[in-house]
């Protein structure tokens, strides 16, 4: 048991910005080391996403620390997915039968800002940009920086929120006795941001409250509303191939391919051809972690544990969780506490999560681009929709568990398997000419073990 008054964090992102108050809250004396320049005064979004979706998991850590209502100014409610077929007919599809079943667009950049400013305000916060940690001596409890200064930073405990691409994530692997320390998986496909400008009066294009997606199998193109009268478009495409990024190189490629494509949207892009031209082409990929955390000295959080797809819109919801439960289960500043087994039992606790909400969010891939607009996915989420309404206590279908409930994402994916197996079931006996009824609900669910 020790005593711990100071706590570093490399990392001023979404999920550090948000520990770091968290921490300070707590009566900790929190240092922040980040690499870019201050967002609040530059534009640094560094290829990243432009908006984000918010979710119960993420809204639920904000509350935990009294911040939601500041945030509620910068969401624009997503009731559901537009779905925008070949034929240029569009299907509403709700995301629940509950009117909380919803979630929301949000700025990372608005979202980050506010995050910096509530932990500025306290005094025992201190924030330094411009600081790219270049090594982490473990042993010697070290951060040492490429800066103007060159100077090195000595600390009591450090956890990373560095990202995918965390140096914290590098020492930690270095010590441990793990082969396989950390993997990553690169999708063979990329993506990249367009836009709709809002229209001469500053509205949106297109219906406001929908996350938009444009299926098309093997690819996709998604929109993402923003408090300006603006959408956020977003391309995710192969990189390489018959249909692929670098098969798109002229202009009238590009304008043919999305002419062809997505004939409903394609006159409501903003200079498409330049954007397509300048705007870079990002990465998707996985990454998974063995070990987590250093002895009581070091722990990773968020992308830099495990950083994922983003086709659930679970990424920054998934780190603010990382943050809700490692800060209930630290003790306020000054308290005797057993820093080894907090760090351990958050690996234990957010490891197996982390995993299956990866696995999740590749799957949800497919369903973006290809399932959504086959009648066989549609007749079966009817079927749910039907089962949720009889028997709200024993079906939740899997994406409602993510991302409206607080039930971990491991339990929600076993779940969601047996679900799979119901459902199939189900539609197969209706494809016979059966119509179910409540009783054949509730005989189904008796069967899948889904009802006592």
């Amino acid at each position: 048991m020790t005593q711990t008054s100071s706590i570093s964090i490399i990392g001023a992102g979404l999920v550090g910005s948000l520990l770091a108050l968290g921490l300070a809250k707590k009566g900790y004396r929190v240092h922040v080391f980040e690499s870019r320049p201050d967002l609040r005064k530059n534009d640094i979004s560094a290829g990243k996403s432009i908006n984000l979706a918010l979710a119960n998991r993420g809204i639920r850590a904000l509350e935990q620390q009294g911040i939601f209502d500041q945030v509620k100014p910068l969401l624009i409610e997503m009731k559901g997915r537009m779905v925008h077929l070949t034929d240029q007919q569009a299907q509403f599809q709700t995301y629940g039968i509950n009117e909380h079943e919803v979630i929301y667009s949000i700025s990372r950049g608005g979202l980050n800002a506010l995050l910096l400013d509530e932990a500025e305000k306290l005094p025992n916060v201190t924030l330094n940009f411009n600081h790219r940690v270049t090594g982490v001596d473990l042993d010697n409890k070290q951060l040492s920086f490429k800066d103007e200064q060159q100077q090195n930073h000595l600390f009591d405990r450090v956890i990373g929120t560095d990202g995918a691409n965390s140096v914290l994530r590098e020492a930690i692997a270095e010590h441990s006795q793990t082969p396989t320390q950390v993997t990553i998986d690169t999708l063979s496909h990329g993506y990249k941001e367009l836009a709709i400008l809002p229209d001469s009066n500053g509205k949106h294009q297109i219906e406001v409250n929908a996350l938009h997606i444009w299926p098309r199998q093997d690819f996709m193109l998604i929109a993402l509303p923003n408090l300006d009268g603006s959408f956020t478009l977003t391309l995710f495409l192969a990189k390489t191939g018959e249909t692929s990024f670098e098969q798109l190189t002229s202009n009238e490629q590009i304008m043919t391919f999305f002419k062809q494509q997505f004939p409903d949207v394609y006159p409501l892009i903003d200079s498409l051809a330049r954007d397509f031209n300048e705007n870079p082409t990002g990465n998707l990929a996985t990454v998974r972690c063995q070990q987590w955390h250093y002895q009581d000295i070091a722990l990773l959080l968020g992308d830099a544990a495990h950083a994922i797809v983003p086709f659930h819109g679970q990424g920054m919801n998934c780190g603010f969780e990382d943050c809700y439960d490692l800060l209930n289960q630290i003790p306020p500043a000054g308290a005797e506490s057993n820093w080894l087994e907090i760090f351990s039992n958050t690996q234990t606790l957010r490891k197996p999560n982390a995993n299956a909400i990866a696995d999740m969010a590749l799957e949800n891939y497919i369903e973006m681009r290809a399932s959504v607009a086959e009648p066989t996915f549609l007749r079966q989420k009817e079927i749910a929709r039907q089962l949720q309404s009889w028997f709200p206590e024993h079906f939740t279908p899997r994406y409602a568990m993510v991302m409206f409930g607080e039930l971990p994402y491991a339990q929600a994916q076993r779940i969601g398997e047996t679900h799979k197996a119901l459902l199939r079931k189900i539609d197969d006996w209706q494809q016979q000419g059966n119509t179910l009824t409540q009783a054949d609900g509730q005989r189904f669910l008796r069967e899948f073990g889904l009802m006592s």
